[in-house]
């Protein structure tokens, strides 16, 4: 590995931490690295005074014009858009960090909420720790217009989630729960996992069925999966639980294929959100973790 190559590869685990939590899907943080790559290799390195903040700079524009386009198509996506997780290898050691809020589904989906250009900003300065001169140069903005967007993001979030839960123990008994209670379901025992204001998510994409707007209230939500554990019977689902992202998810197995990834938000003992990912393209890179050492079967 020759030398320039080799300085990529040191900070290339930053670079696609950055790019995973701008852009919510591994395939395009690759492509956002694939080009900043191509770049790089064009670059005489040897008249950078500072490779990594070129780098850095390089990169976090990239996935902010891919973003932006993103934003545009996510539009006319058909249903509600969930990010995709990682699987937890070698090659995203980012993964498997036990607790890093800023990496779990939940987190990445409050995201959405920002404009590109308050995503990008409050990446920089509150988890990769840039200040707000360092992040306004990376943005080619001024230091003054990065922190008005670094403070609308942080305001845009604080309203998004008063009662976003971060406890993975409170998430895993409720996902184990949530297995106990499709295993014999009944609209009590379905209802009682929910908060009465609790939503309901799926992701789609419009290649499955999946419900086309978020679903809200216990009720709806027991309804749904009281018809949800009827259908599944028929071919005897297998659930297994496991770690995404950081945070406890639940795969659900219809015979070989992976058929819903699914994770939570809790209050109490009281589910106030669940997300279901359908999206055959999203699931097909989580096979990995169907290995013995990475999921827990229930049922």
């Amino acid at each position: 590995m020759d030398a320039q190559t080799a300085l990529f590869q040191q900070h290339r685990p930053r670079l696609f931490a950055l790019a995973y939590r701008m852009l919510g899907a591994p395939a395009d943080a690759e492509d956002v690295l694939h080009d900043a790559w191509l770049r790089w290799h064009a670059q005489d390195t040897a008249a950078l005074d500072d490779p990594e903040a070129w780098l850095v700079t390089v990169t976090t524009r990239l996935a902010l014009d891919r973003l932006r386009r993103a934003k545009t198509e996510r539009e006319h996506y058909t249903g509600p858009w969930l990010p995709e997780p990682l699987v937890p290898d070698a090659e995203h050691p980012e993964a498997t960090l036990e607790r890093d809020e800023t990496l779990t589904l939940s987190f990445l989906l409050l995201l959405e909420r920002l404009s590109p250009e308050e995503r990008a900003a409050f990446l920089l300065h509150e988890v990769f720790d840039y200040s707000h001169a360092e992040a306004a140069a990376i943005l080619g903005i001024g230091e003054d217009a990065c922190r008005q967007r670094v403070h609308r993001a942080r305001t845009r979030l604080r309203e998004g989630r008063p009662r976003f839960s971060v406890d993975a123990q409170a998430q895993r008994r409720m996902l184990e729960r949530f297995v106990d209670a499709m295993a014999q379901p009944s609209l009590d025992a379905l209802r009682a996992l929910f908060a009465e204001d609790a939503i309901q998510i799926s992701d789609g994409g419009g290649v499955v069925r999946a419900v086309l707007r978020p679903l809200h209230g216990a009720d709806r939500l027991a309804r749904l999966y009281m018809q949800i554990a009827t259908n599944v019977r028929l071919y005897l689902p297998r659930y297994e639980l496991t770690t995404l992202n950081g945070a406890p998810a639940l795969l659900m197995w219809a015979d070989d294929t992976l058929s819903a990834v699914i994770w939570v938000e809790c209050e109490g003992e009281r589910i106030t959100a669940i997300h279901g990912l359908r999206h055959p393209g999203k699931l097909a890179r989580l096979l990995a973790v169907t290995k013995p050492e990475n999921a827990a079967s229930l049922h």
